[in-house]
């Protein structure tokens, strides 16, 4: 604890000698890029343990061939990933504290990823496509493109965001906090836009508590055509989070126009998302208890396979499903009843949404829990600024000099 003391003598200061250290030390601290990027001093202390990966089949070349760039959210090792494939395996990462929702802005280039701590973050990242001419320093923009971040917005944790999305063009969150989605505006204030039938009570929608787990959004054009996940529809004195909330069979999926459920029998259901390969467009979601990809077919859910670990994360790009698995966190073993515990890895597995089939995976051996998948082309950026394969950037020049707007004579 500080002190204080009131005197009427001249102050002695002490000698510079004796402030030496403490000025080096001050100097010295928040020099490392990664700090200053995530806001988090701790950042700076990845272990590598969590970077090392296995490949089982084809994942490199299904990346390769997509020529994107996939995007993971890692949240209880506070670690996003970006994997690409050019002329090799690109695989890249950045710290951020306890990332959950990932959603790309591909017409204008944004990635943005909610950060749930307390506060709430939201980060906008941008692809560096340049540098600032300087005299000082001789620098040339990355050939990757890194994601570096342009914002960050701060938001109250009791909003406590899971999913996010792009819907008529603006970014919309899950506010499980509240029972409702919300729509974030650009001077970091939201508004409830959305909240299903079953939180209306005779005093009022039920926002002051989480009750349900409303996780997930499958982004249609507009709210009326998109669709929502939650572990239940029940408002209850036991709530998610506790070890004892009842879970088989009692999530939904609810209808954006009606604001009803129209599947339910779901366990711990996440990453609703709508695909339109077909021309049609499809609800799917990961049945997480079960660690199953399933495809709603009318009022009923179609399992089209199941994976090992508690399936959560989930993007579509072409005939191409890439859904997250994690492991089970020991005391939350009760929410996955059909699965086996101790064979979950934590992995992201590329599917053939046709057939079912895995044409690939990569696991991380110490990995955790995955929250988010999602995509860019890779010609717009081929991940983040810190890359595993090769140590060698020149980190400091670049976050010196980078430009993610270059200026045309």
């Amino acid at each position: 604890m500080a002190k204080h003391a009131s005197t009427s003598e001249p102050i002695k200061l002490p000698a510079a000698e004796e402030m030496e250290d403490l000025w080096t030390r001050h100097s010295e601290a928040w020099r490392d890029n990664s700090q200053i990027l995530s806001h988090w001093q701790d950042a700076a202390g990845v272990d590598p343990i969590l970077l090392e990966s296995t490949v089982t089949g084809d994942f490199w070349n299904v990346l390769k061939r997509l020529d994107i760039t996939l995007l993971v959210g890692r949240e209880y090792e506070h670690l996003l990933l970006g994997m690409s494939h050019d002329e090799a395996p690109h695989l890249t990462y950045m710290p951020m504290p306890h990332p959950s929702g990932i959603a790309v802005d591909r017409e204008k280039g944004i990635v943005h990823a909610a950060s749930t701590r307390n506060p709430n973050q939201i980060f906008d990242l941008m692809p560096i496509s340049g540098c600032t001419d300087r005299l000082d320093v001789s620098a040339h923009a990355p050939a990757d493109k890194p994601l570096v971040p342009v914002r960050s917005r701060f938001m109250p944790g009791c909003l406590y965001m899971h999913d996010l999305a792009m819907i008529d063009g603006h970014l919309h969150a899950n506010s499980v906090g509240q029972n409702a989605v919300i729509r974030i505006n650009d001077d970091s204030s939201y508004e409830r836009v959305w909240w299903p039938k079953c939180i209306e009570t005779e005093s009022g929608p039920r926002f002051g508590q989480n009750h349900i787990q409303l996780n997930s959004i499958a982004a249609g054009d507009k709210l009326e055509s998109s669709f929502f996940s939650a572990s239940s529809t029940e408002l209850s004195d036991v709530r998610p989070g506790d070890p004892k909330y009842p879970v088989d069979g009692r999530g939904v999926i609810f209808s954006g126009a009606t604001r009803e459920p129209i599947v339910s029998g779901l366990t711990r259901p996440h990453s609703a998302r709508i695909e339109k390969t077909t021309g049609n467009a499809r609800v799917w979601v990961d049945n997480s208890g079960y660690g199953e990809l399933c495809l709603i077919d009318e009022q009923k859910f179609q399992v089209v396979t199941r994976l090992p670990g508690w399936t959560r994360g989930l993007a579509f790009c072409g005939d191409v499903a890439f859904v997250g698995t994690s492991r089970v966190i020991p005391k939350f073993a009760q929410y996955a009843p059909g699965l086996d515990v101790n064979a979950s890895i934590c992995a992201v597995h590329a599917v053939d949404i046709r057939s079912g089939e895995v044409l690939g995976s990569i696991v991380w051996p110490y990995g955790n829990q995955i929250f988010a998948i999602d995509w860019l082309p890779r010609t717009q950026s081929a991940g983040f600024p810190f890359a595993i394969e090769d140590r060698s950037r020149d980190l400091k020049t670049m976050f010196y000099t980078f430009s993610t707007n270059v200026q045309k004579d």
